[in-house]
């Protein structure tokens, strides 16, 4: 592979995850095509992209698309969709593909690199992502905390010729753009971990409409995701995933601090009436539990409870 940052990279999915990533590469110059919603792409055409930290505002020169076809000149493919989207975006990209392009998914839940690898030739990696950001308006995000990524090749490429160079050389472009990118030899656990997070966070701050900071300070909260960082990583371990458990809650209490205004993905998607992730969280902890013959009744209940919450309101 070429040096990354001299050859385009597409996001599709240009919503808060792929339009930060995005800008920050936009940034540092490399160039790059968001591909999302036509409101969002009018507005980045017409102002570019409008990233937004907590001390400063910048617009960002980028290209912008409503199809997936202008992803046919990107050596790298960010892939962002929901995780309920990813077979369909696979389809949509396979025909556009470069047959020297890699596709990275920026993704929540474990298994959207291995769905995408199954539907396409090109070298899949996985990217862990830990950032808080949402989208503020048509053509802008806004920037909350961390900013960082993991990456590994799935297993399906790990034997690959020339993986390693491949994987260093994308991770490579991120660093250069001001985002750290280690490489990890176990994207697996990687993977599980950021999947325990997410199961601790992301549908109690959706439930109680609350940000992780008041979460982690509430005894009652803290030990409900104590509880829901036990059951994840049992599962996980069934799934021949070593997780530390003790490592996992002192993680969930970091993310509290690093990201206290944040409101999770999951409470966002509710709030703007969307479809959201939780079946790929909570929802598939429970279902790999059930598997394994696990009872995890309190990521079962977090799940239900968001499926209800999802379906809508009957007071009006």
């Amino acid at each position: 592979m070429q040096d990354a940052n001299a050859n385009d990279v597409a996001v599709l999915g240009a919503g808060a995850v792929g339009c930060y990533f995005g800008g920050m590469l936009a940034r540092a110059g490399v160039p790059v095509t968001l591909v999302g919603r036509a409101t969002h792409v009018e507005a980045i055409r017409r102002n570019g992209l409008v990233v937004e930290w907590a001390d400063r505002r910048e617009t960002i020169p980028a290209r912008a698309s409503t199809d997936v076809a202008a992803a046919r000149d990107a050596r790298v493919v960010l892939v962002c969709v929901k995780s309920p989207d990813t077979d369909e975006a696979a389809r949509s990209l396979r025909p556009h593909l470069r047959a020297d392009a890699v596709v990275v998914s920026l993704q929540n839940g474990v298994d959207n690199a291995a769905r995408l690898r199954a539907a396409l030739e090109q070298p899949v990696f996985a990217a862990v992502v830990y950032v808080g950001a949402y989208v503020s308006g048509p053509g802008a995000v806004r920037h909350t905390g961390r900013g960082d990524l993991v990456l590994g090749a799935s297993r399906a490429d790990a034997s690959r010729p020339e993986i390693a160079s491949r994987l260093d050389a994308v991770a490579a472009m991120f660093e250069r753009a001001g985002v750290a990118c280690p490489c990890s030899a176990d994207i697996d656990a990687a993977l599980w971990t950021k999947l325990v997070i997410n199961c601790a966070f992301n549908a109690v701050s959706a439930l109680g409409r609350s940000r992780y900071g008041r979460m982690a300070r509430d005894p009652r909260i803290r030990a409900l995701m104590e509880a829901t960082v036990r059951e994840s990583v049992a599962v996980a371990r069934r799934e021949e995933v070593a997780l530390d458990e003790a490592e996992l809650l002192a993680a969930v209490w970091g993310v509290a601090d690093a990201l206290a205004q944040q409101y999770s993905s999951t409470a966002q998607d509710i709030l703007r009436g969307k479809p959201t992730e939780i079946d790929a969280l909570n929802g598939f902890v429970a279902q790999r539990a059930a598997a394994h013959g696990i009872d995890v009744p309190v990521n079962r209940t977090l799940h239900a409870l968001v499926k209800l919450r999802e379906a809508g309101d009957d007071l009006v």
